[in-house]
């Protein structure tokens, strides 16, 4: 995804919030549009330790934060093929604390967020990672889905979700504000402008796809230091 499609989907969206419509309308962007600049106070923090979504030890000597969307092919591929290594060997062992941010492209991404939002904590991660390997079941991003929204009810409904439950939780006003709102800010703090985006020690390292060895000399310099 390019930048101008990214953030004038954020910003779409965050209009629609504003308006109070209950759903979305699935368009494409105008990739030919002037960029959109959000306006945010790139000093003040947007997200408080509660609202993260973490693993690791929070004592961990780096900090990697990943931006990514619940629609994008390439997240999903790192979250199967590269994050398990992730995990054993820097999450579990200390060494890295690891914060997860929806930075969405789309506007199904929103609903996905809101669904995980309304989980117990401990089983957020594993229903974002169901949904990147179930994203033929959902996302309308190169699949032909008929209704997306019913779609990601019944992947809540998987996940052990009552249907009325995920029908609200899908829609959630306030999950759809603060997802633009940390969007917006990872654009203007860290130059964010694609998924899946790595940030090691506050700085912008790499977007999108890495092999896994490129990434592992990366997390090893930083501890290194």
């Amino acid at each position: 995804m390019n930048r101008t499609t990214v953030l004038l989907g954020i910003i779409a969206a965050a209009l629609l919030a504003v308006a109070g419509f209950g759903w979305y309308v699935y368009s494409g962007g105008d990739d030919d549009a002037p960029p959109l600049k959000p306006a945010v106070d790139s000093a003040a923090p947007v997200i408080s330790a509660a609202y993260e979504r973490t693993l690791g030890s929070p004592n961990a000597p780096l900090k990697l934060i990943e931006y990514a969307a619940p629609m994008c092919p390439v997240c999903a591929r790192f979250d199967m093929n590269e994050f398990p290594k992730l995990k054993a060997q820097y999450l579990d062992t200390g060494k890295v604390y690891y914060i997860f941010r929806v930075f969405p492209i789309g506007n199904p991404d929103y609903g996905v967020e809101g669904i995980a939002r309304c989980l117990p904590k401990d089983r957020y991660f594993a229903f974002i990672d169901m949904m990147y390997r179930n994203q033929e079941k959902w996302d309308p991003d190169g699949h032909e889905i008929p209704d997306v929204r019913a779609a990601m009810i019944a992947m809540a409904g998987t996940a052990g979700m009552p249907a009325d439950q995920a029908a609200r939780c899908v829609g959630d006003q306030d999950t759809i504000a603060k997802t633009t709102q940390i969007a917006q800010d990872a654009t203007v703090r860290f130059g964010v402008n694609g998924t899946p985006s790595f940030i090691m020690d506050g700085e912008l390292v790499y977007s999108g796809e890495y092999p896994w060895d490129r990434l592992k000399a990366l997390l090893d310099a930083k501890l290194q230091k």
